[in-house]
């Protein structure tokens, strides 16, 4: 089992947000942080949640899920110069 937190922001047109947190909840055990932060304890790995929430949501939609068990990430759609930093730093000394 994994320790997924996911972030996510739904942007005009669209806004999915029924589909998005339904899809949250049946990836497994989960608690609302904030209004777009969960955490799941869920079987999904980062790279799967993130194919589910993207099915769920609009192609403008952006997604982070980090995998806090085995210190891991998955996004769809955030900003390059973050993604970039991310990749970048991730594992840095």
């Amino acid at each position: 089992m994994n320790n997924l937190f996911i972030s996510y922001d739904l942007h005009a047109p669209g806004r999915s947000y029924d589909r998005v947190i339904e899809t949250i909840k049946k990836l497994g055990n989960w608690a609302a942080v904030n209004q777009s932060m969960w955490y799941v304890r869920s079987r999904y790995n980062s790279e799967s949640a993130v194919a589910a929430l993207r099915q769920a949501g609009d192609s403008n939609d952006s997604f982070c899920v980090i995998d806090a068990t085995n210190n891991n990430a998955h996004w769809y759609n955030i900003d390059q110069k973050v993604a970039e930093q991310i990749q970048m730093n991730w594992r840095a000394n």
